[in-house]
């Protein structure tokens, strides 16, 4: 390492850095993809963003479409962004108290988000989704939870389930120490499946507190719930009094400005979800996240109501400038319209190349976010997910990293496009896609 900290190009830093990680953190990461494990090989250990860039402990720059997992849909180191955090620094890290910033950025966040009347801040997408569904059953009145498999909405235990057995079966734990007594009120259900949501009201509707879903799932890679499945979920919960609660941790601000649900909401009128999960996007890459929805519902939770939530470091100074700095920037005329060109050029590039080499390829998008499998057509669920190559997809994965292209390290992951990507990105991106997959594109 160099004196001023910078990784020396060429020298094995990821290696070295990887081994002194495993001796003091489990499995060498803080998040469990970060691994490599389902991909294989050395993860890379970042030293610096620039734009739409990123480079790693031994020099290597990559075109990064994985933006943090996607907070940082204006690239790294945007100078509005960095500017503002910089400002907050200056007048303190943190103070237990309420500052005027927090009720800027709801301010900014409600008014694009019409179904939220009131949100709270926490600090990350995990606690905002536990949180929500605490108050659901808080506001309810009742204990049964449904979630799709394939949708992830953090590591609260309640939410690591599996499917169960059958239709309309309750589910199991799918992570060692969270016992079956805390998932027996978790409904789990195949995506995108009308005939099991009407099964499962019809047996439990009664006691069903809420119905949590990603719109567009990123947890399966990219997978969009459908209009019917949508309508018919809309339908069920209003009719049996369960609360319909979007986890647009990752669409929110993302795939449009008013989130996944301004989307449903120009094909379906009137339609719009109870309550909402944020995060990511709404704190520009810091740790930020929210929950909000309508006013009596919101009103629940403590100090007015019975349903307890708080957190030390909820609404920090430095998070909700870096977050309202980022909403200023992507709310300017024109942002969204141009950031799902430049991504719906990704990935229609993507499948030109594709093509160009006799392999089937399905890609979508929508905003700054995408997706591709290795199929001839774009999956509907978990199980057909599960289905497309993920052996052709790891050694993509490798073919493009080596070719200066940082894709997520798992099929399952979608992938994210930022206003600092160039067109010479993309194409760059298609060139090494088409060089990869053994092909050839005109792009």
């Amino acid at each position: 390492m160099s004196t001023d900290g910078a990784a020396v190009a060429g020298d094995g830093n990821n290696a070295r850095l990887f081994e002194q990680a495993r001796r003091v953190i489990p499995g060498g990461v803080n998040s469990p993809v970060r691994a490599f494990r389902a991909v294989g090989g050395t993860p890379r250990f970042i030293a610096r963003g620039d734009g739409a860039t990123i480079t790693d402990a031994d020099g290597r720059r990559y075109i990064d479409y994985i933006g943090s997992w996607g907070p940082m849909i204006l690239g790294h180191r945007h100078p509005a962004v960095q500017a503002a955090v910089h400002a907050a620094v200056d007048d303190g890290l943190s103070f237990g108290a309420p500052t005027e910033r927090e009720t800027l950025l709801a301010e900014a966040i409600l008014q694009h988000v019409p179904s939220m009347e009131q949100l709270r801040f926490v600090s990350s997408g995990t606690e905002a989704a536990m949180s929500a569904l605490r108050l659901a059953r808080g506001a309810t009145g009742r204990n049964v939870i449904v979630k799709f498999e394939g949708c992830y909405h953090g590591h609260a235990d309640a939410l690591l389930v599996k499917a169960g057995s059958g239709l309309a079966t309750f589910g199991h734990p799918t992570s060692a120490g969270v016992p079956e007594a805390v998932v027996r009120d978790t409904l789990v259900l195949e995506y995108n499946n009308v005939a099991q949501l009407d099964e499962a009201f019809a047996l439990h509707g009664e006691r069903i507190a809420c119905v949590m879903i990603e719109p567009i799932c990123g947890n399966m890679n990219f997978v969009r719930a459908s209009l019917p499945f949508m309508k018919r979920l809309r339908e069920l919960t209003s009719r049996h009094g369960a609360l319909l609660v979007f986890d647009e941790v990752m669409t929110g601000f993302r795939v449009a400005l008013g989130g996944a649900q301004a989307l449903y909401a120009r094909d379906l009128p009137g339609f719009a979800p109870d309550l909402s999960v944020f995060g990511k996007v709404i704190g520009g890459g810091m740790p930020l996240a929210a929950f909000g929805g309508k006013r009596a519902v919101m009103e629940q939770l403590a100090p007015l109501g019975p349903v307890y939530q708080a957190g030390t470091l909820s609404g920090n100074p430095v998070a909700t400038a870096c977050g309202l700095a980022t909403l200023q920037e992507i709310s300017r005329p024109g942002f969204f319209e141009a950031l799902s060109a430049r991504t719906r050029d990704l990935a229609s590039g993507l499948g030109e190349a594709a093509k160009g080499a006799g392999v089937a390829m399905a890609t979508d998008s929508e905003g700054g976010m995408f997706g591709f499998f290795f199929a001839t057509t774009l999956p509907r669920n978990y199980g057909e997910v599960m289905a497309t190559d993920k052996d052709r997809f790891n050694r993509f994965f490798h073919a493009m990293l080596d070719r200066g292209v940082y894709l997520a390290p798992a099929l399952y992951e979608a992938g994210f496009v930022s206003s600092a990507h160039s067109q010479a990105d993309i194409a760059e991106t298609v060139a090494a896609a088409a060089a990869s997959l053994g092909g050839h594109t005109d792009r």
